[in-house]
């Protein structure tokens, strides 16, 4: 093991921290097939210009992982690769020019941008391939990454809640007040009641909206929705879920509908169920080669069809806030937790997501040897 050694600003003496040669990951070799496990990935000698060393804590397994690991976008130039983009952690070193956190910190590992530098990826080598890695990823037990995807948080955060604040909360709260601006006492759609789904709805009830109603293909997440504030719940498939939902709705048409599922038919559905100056917002992505099919007149009267990119979170403002909350008991986050495995078991707990076992999200743990 190779040491580093950095002063902190209130004490004179060192304080040491462990640099890794090799760490522990979970590498997608190929699509549509597991995830390759090893524990002998190289990393880097040295870290580049903005680029910061993370010893990772816990990871949240995000819908959009899944959709790398099947190829929703098409195919795969980066093979092999590392995963992850939802984490927490602490910084164990930092590259030239990095301002925004230091040695020691506490961080919580993102994939939208903060404050500071977006450095290069950092590249690994595995028994001589090499791994690529984009400027975040969190399916390893340390991390190298780019300044801009980490933000400090206090040390007395907890740190396996804190991973949420990498997607799942910043992604669900910030759809609900940034892109649907949704306003007490409007009725929103949740089609999709997964992690972000669940944080959507959580996020509409602290607004008072209403009726607040998660659709979902599982029951044991709609369980969980009404914990997190839904007032209805309809479980999917259906034979004509529009006529259930207008039902639900009493026969109005909703403020807000958003769609986590990326299936074109129910965004369809979605945008034939709002009012003439509804919101439509777009979470889940269609796969590559699908398309949605609307009449666009309504656009032209106050209708909106938005896209949403992360909630248009900005992680440096929302992370700390949303931490703040959690830390004064206002945001119920610990229940969203509902399974953890440890990092050689991350196939597993893909599986298990799949399959819908997992109501909430799941993290992965690193187990560290102290």
């Amino acid at each position: 093991m190779n040491e580093i050694v950095f002063q902190t600003e209130k004490k004179a003496q060192d304080l040491h921290y462990s640099v890794p040669k090799t760490m522990k990951a979970a590498i997608l070799t190929q699509q549509k097939n597991p995830l390759e496990i090893v524990d002998n990935l190289q990393l880097p000698k040295h870290l580049g210009v903005g680029q910061v060393l993370v010893k990772v804590y816990y990871s949240g397994i995000c819908g959009s992982q899944l959709g790398e690991i099947d190829g929703v976008k098409g195919v795969d130039k980066y093979l092999p690769h590392l995963l992850g983009h939802e984490g927490s952690g602490m910084v164990l070193q930092v590259g030239p020019g990095v301002k925004h956190v230091k040695a020691g910190d506490k961080v919580v590992l993102h994939w939208r941008k903060g404050l500071g530098i977006e450095a290069n990826p950092a590249t690994y080598e595995w028994n001589g391939q090499k791994v690529n890695a984009g400027w975040v990823t969190t399916f390893n037990d340390y991390a190298i990454v780019s300044e801009n995807r980490v933000t400090p948080i206090s040390q007395d955060s907890n740190m396996k809640v804190a991973a949420l604040f990498g997607c799942a909360v910043t992604t669900g709260f910030g759809v609900i007040n940034n892109n649907a601006k949704l306003k007490t006492g409007e009725s929103v759609v949740v089609f999709g009641s997964g992690g972000i789904g669940l944080n959507m709805i959580q996020a509409a009830a602290l607004v008072n909206a209403y009726p607040i109603i998660a659709v979902d293909f599982h029951q044991n997440r709609l369980d969980l929705a009404k914990e997190m504030g839904a007032t209805h719940t309809l479980q999917a498939p259906l034979a004509n879920p529009k006529e259930d939902l207008l039902n639900l709705l009493e026969g109005q048409k909703a403020d807000v509908f958003i769609d986590n599922t990326g299936k074109p038919a129910i965004i369809e559905m979605g945008y034939q169920l709002v009012k003439s100056e509804g919101r439509v917002i777009l979470v889940g992505v269609p796969a590559a080669d699908q398309n949605i099919n609307i009449h666009s007149l309504d656009l032209h009267f106050g209708k909106k069809l938005i896209g949403s990119h992360g909630g248009d979170a900005m992680p440096h403002l929302d992370i700390p806030l949303y931490n703040k909350m959690y830390m004064k008991n206002k945001l119920a986050l610990n229940p969203l937790i509902t399974h953890t495995f440890p990092l050689h078991e991350i196939n597993k707990a893909i599986s298990a997501m799949r399959s819908g076992e997992i109501s909430g999200r799941c993290m992965i743990e690193m187990n560290h040897d102290e």
